[in-house]
């Protein structure tokens, strides 16, 4: 089983059981820890898994009661750390979840190549004295608030891109889309697809991949509603494809929505809650965050208006 080590983010230890017993470490290491085949080779270059302290090779075979400690120290990220809001929320020995501002990308682009959240990010870790890489677990658009996970170590990042993947990690936004929602809740099943690798705008057309939302209502207005809403697979521009595509388009949305600068200057979308599998100990971790200022200001603009 995976040991607690809540000194040493960069430590993954495992004690042998008594399946494990005579099985040769590579097998245990992909069977009971789920570590790729990349990560795997990665590993076994460097010289940084040990078996009772000692140096082992893939091939060496197991008893039960053995302990396998595998050293993901790496070199950290180079970024420029930059005092930027970095509103954590949760945090642990291998993730940390912050809940992103509206404005600020992710990480450093040829258009943006610094004042992002990977620069925030370097400059808490270096804070705390803690040296890794920075790999984003999920991804939301500059514009796009809320919940954003960062992975200490490679073995977390895959372990929670594999949670992704099996749609284990759920994910649920806060939206404000135009016009009244008829329907308390529903689901648009669309393929969404990029028609051109000159636009970066996508469309529900059948040769797209295979798409599913989920929303329910939570609040309706004179002429918008607030919805939350739950992806169940992860397409880029997702939820604003979708909500378009059913003539609900997103209040803000320059690309695919409904756009008046009174109400607000972005697009009304706020990743609101997460859950997962923490990657070492598999435990559910849920999270929330509360809507932003601009949106608690939308809201209650769209109140008025329904009041009038």
């Amino acid at each position: 089983m995976l040991v607690p080590n809540e000194q040493n983010e960069r430590m993954i230890t495992y004690e042998v059981e008594a399946e494990d017993d005579q099985q040769p470490l590579k097998e245990t290491l992909k069977n009971r820890l789920d570590l790729s085949s990349r990560l795997l080779t990665k590993l076994k270059k460097s010289k940084r898994i040990l078996i009772n302290g000692q140096y082992a090779k893939y091939h060496e075979l197991l008893s039960e009661g053995d302990w396998i400690k595998i050293d993901m120290t790496e070199e950290a990220s180079q970024f420029e750390p930059q005092e930027i809001p970095f509103n954590v929320v949760y945090e642990d020995i291998d993730v940390i979840v912050i809940n992103k501002e509206p404005g600020i990308v992710s990480h450093p682009t040829k258009s943006h190549p610094k004042d992002t959240i990977a620069n925030a990010a370097q400059n808490y870790l270096e804070k705390k004295g803690v040296a890794c890489r920075i790999r984003f677990v999920n991804r939301l658009d500059m514009d796009t608030s809320g919940l954003l996970v960062i992975a200490k170590n490679p073995y977390t990042h895959h372990i929670m891109s594999q949670q992704m993947k099996a749609n284990e990690i759920t994910k649920k936004y806060v939206a404000f889309v135009k016009g009244v929602v008829v329907a308390n809740e529903g689901e648009i099943d669309g393929a969404i697809y990029r028609s051109s690798d000159e636009t970066i705008k996508r469309v529900v057309d059948d040769r797209g991949q295979q798409s599913l939302t989920k929303f329910t209502v939570l609040e309706r207005y004179a002429d918008a509603t607030m919805l939350e809403v739950s992806l169940l697979t992860g397409r880029t521009h997702q939820i604003r494809v979708h909500m378009e595509s059913i003539g609900h388009p997103m209040l803000g949305d320059h690309l695919y929505g409904y756009v008046d600068t009174e109400l607000i200057r972005r697009q009304a979308l706020h990743a609101s809650y997460l859950s997962f599998l923490q990657p070492r100990y598999k435990e559910k971790i849920e999270v929330r965050a509360s809507l932003p200022k601009d949106l608690n200001e939308l809201r209650n603009k769209l109140k008025d208006e329904l009041l009038r």
